[in-house]
Formats: C-alpha cells, sequence, structure tokens
C-alpha cells in the first residue's frame, strides 16, 4: 500500500509545472495506466508478428481475414469487414491486394448478387497452412513470455472483460 501511494506522488518536476499553470497535478507513472500499458503490449505483439511473419509479407490485417476466410467459406465481405472492425474502403484495398497476390476470390454471393462471397484459392489454401504454423510458433513465444497457457488463459479472460463491458466480445 505504501508502495503505491509513493509511485503516486506527484514528482519535484510535476509539481513544478503546476506551480506554473496554477493547477494541482497529481499524475499517475505510465507504468500505471491501463491503456497505455495495452498500447505498448500491443505494439510489442504486433512488431513480433511483423518479424515473424516478414518472409510470407503478411501484415496482421491480412492474417484475420485469410484465418475468417478459411474457417468459414463464403462469408460476405461486409460481414468479415464488420467483425474485424475494418472500414469498408479499406476492406475492399485489402481484399484487391489478397486477390492480386492469387491467395482469396471474390464471388458473387448467391441470393444477392450486390454482395460478394470469400473463397481462398488453392494457393490460398497452401499458404493459410503455411502462415498457421508461422502463428503456431509466435503464440506460443508469446504464451512463453506471459509464463505459460494458464497465464495466458488469464490475460484473454481479464481483456475479455474488458471487451463485454465495451460491448466488444
Amino acid at each position: 500500500m505504501r508502495e503505491t501511494k509513493a509511485r503516486n506522488r506527484p514528482t519535484a518536476r510535476t509539481k513544478a509545472a503546476a506551480a506554473q499553470s496554477g493547477v494541482e497535478l497529481e499524475l499517475p507513472p505510465m507504468g500505471s495506466i491501463i491503456g497505455y500499458k495495452l498500447r505498448r503490449a500491443q505494439l510489442f505483439v504486433f512488431q513480433d508478428f511483423l518479424t515473424a511473419f516478414a518472409k510470407m509479407k503478411l501484415r496482421p490485417a491480412e492474417f484475420s481475414v485469410l484465418a475468417m476466410i478459411a474457417e468459414k467459406p463464403g462469408q460476405k465481405q461486409t460481414e468479415i469487414a464488420g467483425k474485424l472492425g475494418i472500414k469498408r474502403a479499406n476492406f475492399v484495398a485489402l481484399m484487391d491486394g489478397l486477390e492480386r497476390r492469387g491467395l482469396a476470390q471474390r464471388q458473387k454471393a448467391a441470393g444477392d448478387k450486390r454482395s460478394h462471397a470469400l473463397q481462398l484459392t488453392p494457393e490460398g489454401s497452401a499458404f493459410v497452412e503455411k502462415m498457421l504454423a508461422v502463428w503456431r510458433e509466435h503464440e506460443n513465444g508469446l504464451i512463453a513470455k506471459l509464463g505459460g497457457a494458464a497465464e495466458r488463459d488469464r490475460l484473454i479472460a481479464l481483456l475479455d472483460r474488458l471487451l463485454d463491458q465495451s460491448g466488444e466480445a
């Protein structure tokens, strides 16, 4: 308890800044701010992902789209974009890139000619198999860094709590 209070006390610098502005500030250390820690962790995980997938030239959003198509072929692109929180225009550009690489294709959706259903190409299916092998290695490295599967599960449960509150679970 004493340690927490000591960490949250204003420093000489924050006291001087507060005195100049006429406002009493009690700024918490950045390391104790949830949003800051989450963002730093996200940056670490993304950088690790980019390093792991550099040879495959695969970005996190492309990974997610390919995984979702592989999991349930024939989904409409608006469904996948919505689940991933990707704006329509950005998703179209992302799919254009996956099509140029020969990994996925859009087909007119049955019963709704205005929509596109997404499929992996044969090359895309083979790519996803390789992608999953790289992902497992990447994920296992993160799990080890967290201290094992139980700690991963604990972190996921805590993040789910935050997401349940925001309605994004």
